[in-house]
């Protein structure tokens, strides 16, 4: 039970605050259903949900990994997240510390256990007299769950129901539901408790676990938000009704609940970078390669999905080529043409992103805002970047900021701006340049959050 005495008290953010940031902090869940990577994308149930719901307020949605789930709340009202999306069960517990919104959808709790061995060649009967089929017969088990899980309270209350101990073993809070499922699969141990919708998903994964004995009644499931974030809690209220109404909403229901030749698809395709760690099929040269600019290999595979989608026979406007993209002129400057592998590709791209970078070096100090300008560059040509450098010069803005840089670039396709004196290279349509920056950087984040979250429980088994 929640001591409400010393629960933090939840600093002040509301929607007002968050739309000045431009941007909404959600602490999410790296799971099969709530937030991957799969072939390069960002995806998930409550990841596509929010996305939709940032959109609408017109701003950016931030991801925050959920690393602890027994902590999720005191980071939540510390302020390093605006909202909790992960599957959460609104209880009466955790109405004392958080709010929450309208729900999403609804679910009950189900005891998942394990089939035995040769549950295959088991008749029907023979193997449900194999399996529990009861929450009575729950006395004297062991059970596992987080302390701070809305299945501990439960065990707890059926415990006293059944009139029998039900034995309850902890585990740590960095524990997710899933990794309990894949534990029973793995006969590491025997049973647990999880959500039905999130139990059913993982019954498509691990044929030989069974999730049908319902120990609770139907419950809610909802993002969890500060008591004191009542805009942004009317907001995502008023814009759930609505949007639980569409089309959209029950296809994108469907598309992670109820659509398992997808879900199988997904989770056995090596691009599937929660089971697989791999982000594109060439992480090993990324890796090799991408020191010597020096970026992340994950920002060079975020380019590289914007350019072609880590297709290497893509071929592009103006006979672009290979994986980078490359014009004909600038690969063959780089000892590259179509016929070149997408492991050739890269090693030209290094090259001529390295020279990029040298040319913006002394004008631009800091080296995380430089990555913007050699991407632009990279994208329309380093001349129509030096344009807006320029203007943003010429008009007292900051040009070592790309925020101002930037500015005068969505701007060149005006008069005003490619007229200028200071402008040698004319029109250009920035506001493509802009958005193809923006978008790699959002995507590089992904790609980054996805490797951390997978090495983190790689140490964690």
């Amino acid at each position: 039970m929640v001591n409400e005495s010393k629960l933090p008290r939840p600093v002040k953010k509301d929607l007002k605050e968050i739309r000045a940031d431009g941007k909404i902090k959600a602490l999410i869940n790296y799971s099969a259903t709530s937030y991957f990577i799969y072939r390069g994308q960002p995806m998930g149930f409550e990841y596509e949900l929010l996305n939709q719901y940032a959109k609408s307020q017109g701003v950016e949605l931030e991801v925050i990994p959920i690393k602890n789930m027994d902590s999720v709340f005191i980071h939540l009202n510390n302020g390093v997240g605006d909202l909790v999306a992960a599957n959460l069960t609104v209880t009466l517990d955790r109405k004392k510390q958080v709010d929450f919104s309208q729900p999403i959808l609804f679910t009950k709790q189900v005891l998942v256990q394990r089939k035995p061995e040769n549950w295959k060649k088991l008749s029907k009967k023979s193997l449900k007299d194999s399996l529990l089929n009861s929450p009575l017969e729950l006395g004297g088990k062991t059970i596992y769950v987080r302390r701070e899980s809305s299945f501990y309270e439960r065990l707890y209350s059926l415990s006293k129901e059944i009139g029998e101990k039900i034995k309850v073993e902890v585990v740590p809070g960095e524990v997710s539901m899933e990794q309990l499922i894949e534990q029973v699969a793995q006969g590491t141990i025997d049973y647990t408790v999880a959500d039905k919708n999130i139990a059913l998903v993982n019954e498509w994964q691990y044929p030989n676990i069974d999730a049908r004995v319902e120990v609770s009644n139907e419950q809610q499931i909802a993002f969890a938000l500060r008591k004191n974030s009542d805009s942004l809690t009317a907001s995502i209220n008023n814009w759930l009704k609505a949007y639980q109404k569409t089309v959209a909403f029950k296809l994108l229901y469907k598309k992670y609940y109820d659509n398992r030749s997808q879900h199988d698809k997904r989770i056995n395709d090596e691009s599937f970078t929660m089971n697989s760690g791999q982000l594109t099929p060439y992480d090993e040269t990324l890796k090799k390669y991408a020191p010597q600019i020096p970026w992340d290999w994950e920002l060079v595979a975020a380019l590289i999905y914007q350019e072609s989608k880590f297709n290497n026979s893509a071929l592009g406007w103006g006979n672009s080529f290979g994986v980078m993209q490359f014009m004909p002129l600038t690969g063959a400057k780089y000892g590259v043409d179509s016929t070149s592998s997408a492991q050739e590709n890269i090693k030209a791209g290094v090259k001529y992103i390295r020279y990029l970078s040298k040319m913006w070096e002394d004008k631009v100090t800091d080296s995380t805002e430089r990555v913007k300008y050699v991407l632009a560059s990279y994208n329309v040509g380093p001349g129509h970047v030096f344009d807006a450098y320029r203007l943003a010069q010429k008009y007292n803005k900051n040009p070592q900021l790309w925020k101002d840089v930037s500015y005068f670039l969505k701007n060149k396709s005006k008069p005003k701006y490619y007229k200028d004196e200071v402008v040698k290279h004319g029109y250009c349509k920035g506001h493509i340049t802009y958005k193809y920056v923006k978008e790699i950087m959002e995507r590089y984040q992904h790609y980054k959050t996805a490797i951390e979250t997978h090495q983190e429980v790689l140490v964690e088994r």
